[in-house]
This record gives C-alpha cells, structure tokens and sequence, in this order.
C-alpha cells in the first residue's frame, strides 16, 4: 500500500506541473487577446492544479494506517479528494457564467493572431497526453482520485477545442462566437463534475463492488460449505471491505469450521486481490422455515 500511494503521489505531482504550465498558458493569452473563452479555459485548468494539491493532501492522509479512532484505515479520505475535484469545476462553472453574460453586455471586439491557435493546439496536445498518461495510471493503481483527475482533465480538452472554434469565428468577425464557446465550455465542466460525484459518491455511499453471484461461486467451490448469504460488500475498488455468513454442518467441530472459514477467505482473496479484510460468519443451515431459504 505504501508503495502504490507513493505512485499515486509522483503521478500527481507530474500532473500538477503539466497544468500548470496548460493554465500560464491560456491565462496569458487570453488576457492578451481579451478572449473571455479562453480566460474561462485558463481558469478552468488552474483549478487542475488546486485539484492535484488537494488529491496529494488527500493520499497523504488516506497512507496512514489504521488507529484507534479509524479502524478501517483512511482510505476513503482519498474518495474525499476526488469528490473535492467536482466541487472546485461547480466553482469555475459560476465564473465562467459570470464572465460570459459580462461579454455578452459589452460585445468587446477580439484580438485573434495565428500565435493564438497555436498555443491552444499546444495546450490540447499537452491536455491528451495528460490525460492518457493519468487514466493508465489510474487504472493501474485502482486510484479514483486519478481517475477522476483523468476525467477532469478530459474535460478541458473538450472546452479547449471549443475555445478554437469560437477564436475562428471571432477572426471570420462574429465575436459573439466567444461568450457563447464559454457557455459550452460550462456544459462540458458540469458533466464532468456530475461523473466525479456519481463516482465517488457510490464510495462514500457503501455501494455494492463485487456482484453476490461472483462472490458465491467462489464460496461455494470450498469442500464442506453447504451454502452462504447475507454478502455485503463496501470501500474503494482498489480496498474492499467484505462480510457474508456459511452454512456448515451443525455438528463440525470448531477447529473444523476455523479451518474452513479461512480456506473461504483465502480463496477469496486470491481471487480478488482487492479485498483488504474479509469477515466470515459461521452457522448452521437454515431449518425448512427459515426466511433464509425463501
């Protein structure tokens, strides 16, 4: 665990540097060029950055082990730090709304150079390479945090491209083209919030993470247990909490049942390594009329 929360963290900081050299960029620019599209992108990926500082926050708090007043570790603080991620875009989708309605009263005329686009485009090159980079990352160290910086960083890929086009038809002489591409650019924000929060909301929420069924034929392929239920599963993806009751004989002997008990939480675990802790209730079969058996 200590090893993958050190990844964790050298990815993040590597991202961090990437957006903020993204965010100098648009800012400069659009200041430059009066561009309130590309100001609202800048700001859009500043908050890439205030992000990665509150995910590093976040995994150096969820490294620590369990103690007294968190026994199950600090894991989810982690979830925390992403789900803090779709609170600063709801932030930057406000501004940006503020700023285009301003545009929208002034119809200011725009500066557009070629030197414009081509900072853009370096900026999307820059934003796919990131998140590519990120998501692989993500996925290889069962990190929501990552994953949801992915997303956000997707997201601005999106919004930039749509900053391009409205820098196109302000160079054509439709600056309106600008404050409508900021409004868009909320749209694509939002829906990237609105993932983040779905995601990191199932955590937080203890929603199921192994189905029951793939759970139950792996307890069912251990000798001597004649069924198991009440399966419940919580926690990250990556640390997986899990708790069922098996039927054995009523007259297996304790040692007997101990052993089988962590033959099933062997088998458990080895097939899916994200489990950090298993509990295992034993108990007879239930009789005929047990609501069990309905």
């Amino acid at each position: 665990m200590a090893e993958r929360y050190q990844a964790v963290s050298a990815v993040l900081v590597l991202v961090f540097f990437l957006n903020l050299v993204v965010a100098v960029a648009k800012l400069v620019l659009g200041y430059l060029t009066g561009a309130v599209s590309i100001v609202s992108d800048g700001f859009h990926s500043l908050t890439d950055c205030f992000s990665n500082i509150g995910a590093l926050v976040g995994v150096r708090v969820a490294r620590k082990p369990p103690d007294h007043d968190h026994p199950y570790g600090h894991r989810k603080y982690e979830t925390i730090a992403a789900a803090a991620i779709a609170g600063f875009l709801m932030v930057v989708m406000i501004e940006i709304v503020k700023a285009a309605w301003s545009r929208f009263d002034t119809r200011a005329s725009l500066a557009v150079s070629p030197l414009a686009f081509a900072v853009m485009l370096a900026t999307i090159a820059v934003n796919l390479v990131v998140t590519w980079y990120e998501r692989r990352a993500g996925v290889r160290l069962a990190s929501e945090v990552l994953l949801a910086d992915a997303m956000h960083t997707q997201s601005d890929v999106w919004t930039s491209l749509t900053v391009v086009v409205a820098l196109a038809g302000a160079a054509l002489g439709y600056p309106m083209f600008d404050p409508i591409a900021a409004l868009i650019v909320v749209v694509f924000i939002g829906r990237a919030a609105w993932e983040i929060f779905r995601s990191t909301s199932e955590v937080l929420s203890d929603h199921i993470v192994i189905p029951e069924d793939e759970v139950r034929v792996v307890v069912m392929s251990v000798a001597d247990v004649m069924g198991c239920h009440a399966i419940r599963t919580r926690g990250p993806r990556d640390f997986v909490f899990l708790d069922l009751h098996i039927w054995m004989a009523a007259n297996t002997q304790l040692d007997a049942a101990h052993e089988i008990s962590h033959a099933v939480k062997d088998r458990l675990m080895a097939t899916f390594p994200q489990i950090g802790d298993a509990v295992i209730h034993l108990e007879p079969p239930p009789r005929d009329d047990d609501p069990r058996t309905r």
